[in-house]
């Protein structure tokens, strides 16, 4: 699953706005919408900073070699 739709859908469901999670992150609104919108080039403390507000944790995992999540 990619991070950008679950962060979305979590300020959702928190009844937060873009610009109110990035207040309590201390992050950009800007960042906000990049982040949300998957683009490549984001800093990871800065995401870390948003997983927390929202209450979610980053997890790393190993792909199989054809690409796919390891089971």
């Amino acid at each position: 699953m990619e991070l950008g739709p679950v962060v979305r859908q979590r300020r959702r469901d928190l009844g937060l706005r873009q610009d109110e999670l990035a207040d309590l992150a201390g992050v950009s609104t800007r960042f906000v919408h990049t982040l949300e919108a998957g683009k490549p080039s984001v800093q990871m403390d800065r995401v870390v900073a948003v997983l927390e507000v929202l209450g979610l944790e980053l997890a790393v995992q190993p792909r199989r070699h054809d690409g796919e999540p390891a089971t």
